[in-house]
C-alpha cells in the first residue's frame, strides 16, 4: 500500500470523505488523491516522494510558482512580528491602496479571508444598498458556498432557483434567479419581468468553475446596460480571474466596469485573503458607517497580507503577463496538436492569461449545458494517463487549470510529451 493510500484511509476516519474540500477527493475522476508534502516552482511532491508538474496552483493563487523566495521571505518576516493582532495595521492600508491602484473600478475595498466570504458580503451589501431582494446568477458560475448561491436553475426559463445542496431551505433561494450563461436575451427577459426588485447581478466574467468558459463581450455589455437602466448593481466575481487573466482582471480585458468586484486567490499569494470593493457610495453602506453589517476576526491578517503584497509586486514586473500568456497558449496549442493525431478523439482547449481549459468536445463550450455535454469518461481517462506520467491536472472535467510564471519551456515540453503518450493510450482503449 502506498503512503498516499495509507493517508487517505486515515483521513477518512477523521474527516468526511477524507478531505477538507470536496474536489480533492478524486470522486469525479476515481482513484486515490495525492497528499502533497512540498512544492517548489512548477512542481509538487506527494507523500510517496513522486514529483508532478502542477497545473492547479492551489486553484489559482500560485501565479509566480510555489515557494517563491521573495514571497517566502515576506511571510517569514511578517510572522516574526506576530501572527494576528485583531487591530488595524499599516499593511492592510498598503494592500487596499494597491488594489485600488491596480483595479480602477475599485474606490474602496474591504479585506476578508475567503472568496466565499467576499461574495456573500458583496451580495448582502448589494441588497442593503438597493433595498431590493432578488439576485441574478448564472448556471455554472460558482461564487462560494453561501446558502443563497447554492442553487440550480428552476424548471422554466425564468423560474427561481432550487437549492442544490441539502441543508439549504427553499425559502433561502426563493429570491435567487439562475439563468443561462451567455444568454443575453434571457437576461433581458428577467429584467423586464423583475427589474424593479433585482438588487444585483453576480457573474464570473470568465468562468473557471465549469471549466474555462468565456463570457461574450455582448453578454457583459448587455448586463452592464440593464443594471444601469434598472438601478441594480453589477458584481464581477474575479476571485479566479483577478490578476490571473490580466493585471486589471477580466474587467480590464472586456472594458466593462462593475459596481462591485470580488477578489481572492492571487491577492493572498496562497494564504487566506480575499476582498470585495467598488464604488465608494456603495461601500459606505457597510458598518461602521452604514447599516450593512460585516465583520471578521482574521480579516486583513498581517501574514496573509504580506504574502499577497509580495505576490502583487512580482506580477507587476515588465513582461510578466506577456510571458504568462505566451506559456499558457503554448501549452493549449501543443495539446490540440497532440490530439489532432487521433481524429477519433474530440478535443479542444482554450486559454486566457494564465488560465486554461481542456474539453473533450468538438468546440469550446459557451455555457453550462455545453460543458455537461463534453465527454467526461474520456477526460477521466486522460487525467489518469497524465497523472501516471507526472502531470497533475484538475481532478474534474469542470475545473479550469492554471499556469505559473515558473512553467518554463522545458516544463511545457515535458507536459506535451506526456500528453502525446496519453492521447495515444486513449486512442488504443
Amino acid at each position: 500500500m502506498s503512503q498516499n493510500e495509507r493517508l487517505f484511509e486515515r483521513a477518512q476516519r477523521s474527516t468526511p470523505g477524507g478531505v477538507n474540500s470536496p474536489v480533492r477527493a478524486f470522486r469525479a475522476v476515481g482513484g486515490v488523491p495525492r497528499f502533497i508534502e512540498r512544492a517548489e516552482g512548477p512542481y509538487f511532491w506527494d507523500a510517496d516522494g513522486r514529483r508532478y508538474i502542477d497545473y492547479i496552483g492551489s486553484w489559482g493563487p500560485m501565479i509566480v510558482g510555489h515557494a517563491h523566495p521573495e514571497v517566502v521571505a515576506a511571510v517569514q518576516q511578517a510572522a516574526a512580528r506576530g501572527l494576528s493582532f485583531g487591530t488595524p495595521t499599516e499593511a492592510e492600508v498598503l494592500m487596499a491602496e494597491e488594489l485600488l491602484r491596480l483595479v480602477p473600478s475599485l474606490e474602496q475595498v474591504r479585506l476578508v479571508s475567503s472568496g466565499t466570504e467576499a461574495a456573500m458580503s458583496a451580495l448582502r451589501l448589494a441588497r442593503g444598498a438597493t433595498g431590493r431582494r432578488m439576485i441574478v446568477k448564472f448556471e455554472g458560475c460558482y461564487h462560494g458556498h453561501a446558502d443563497s448561491l447554492l442553487v440550480k436553475a428552476g424548471s422554466g426559463a425564468l423560474t427561481f432557483g432550487h437549492p442544490s445542496s441539502a441543508g439549504v431551505p427553499a425559502e433561502v433561494t426563493q429570491h435567487t434567479l439562475a439563468l443561462s450563461y451567455n444568454d443575453g436575451e434571457q437576461l433581458q427577459d428577467a429584467f423586464r419581468r423583475y427589474g424593479d426588485d433585482i438588487a444585483c447581478v453576480i457573474v464570473e466574467p470568465i468562468a473557471g468553475n465549469m471549466n474555462l468558459v468565456r463570457a461574450s463581450a455582448e453578454f457583459l455589455r448587455t448586463m452592464r446596460e440593464l443594471c444601469t437602466r434598472y438601478g441594480a448593481l453589477l458584481i464581477f466575481d474575479e476571485v479566479m480571474t483577478g490578476f490571473r487573466v490580466a493585471l486589471g482582471g477580466a474587467q480590464s480585458l472586456y472594458g466593462v466596469t462593475p459596481d462591485l468586484t470580488v477578489l481572492g486567490k492571487v491577492i493572498g499569494g496562497g494564504l487566506p485573503l480575499a476582498a470585495f470593493g467598488g464604488r465608494a457610495e456603495v461601500m459606505r453602506q457597510l458598518a461602521p458607517l452604514g447599516p450593512v453589517y460585516q465583520a471578521g476576526t482574521l480579516s486583513g491578517n498581517p501574514v496573509a497580507v504580506a504574502c499577497g503584497l509580495a505576490t502583487l509586486r512580482l506580477i507587476q514586473a515588465p513582461g510578466f503577463y506577456e510571458h504568462l500568456t505566451a506559456q499558457t497558449r503554448k501549452l493549449v496549442q501543443g495539446l490540440m496538436r497532440a490530439a489532432q493525431a487521433y481524429p477519433e478523439i474530440q478535443f479542444c482547449a482554450d486559454s486566457v492569461g494564465g488560465m486554461f481549459g481542456v474539453y473533450f468536445a468538438p468546440q469550446v463550450p459557451t455555457n453550462y449545458a455545453q460543458v455537461l455535454a463534453t465527454d467526461k469518461a474520456r477526460f477521466n481517462a486522460f487525467f489518469h494517463a497524465m497523472l501516471e506520467r507526472g502531470v497533475y491536472l484538475a481532478p474534474s472535467a469542470y475545473e479550469a487549470g492554471f499556469v505559473s510564471a515558473a512553467h518554463d519551456d522545458g516544463v511545457i515540453e515535458a507536459t506535451l510529451a506526456a500528453a502525446q503518450e496519453a492521447f495515444a493510450a486513449l486512442a488504443r482503449s
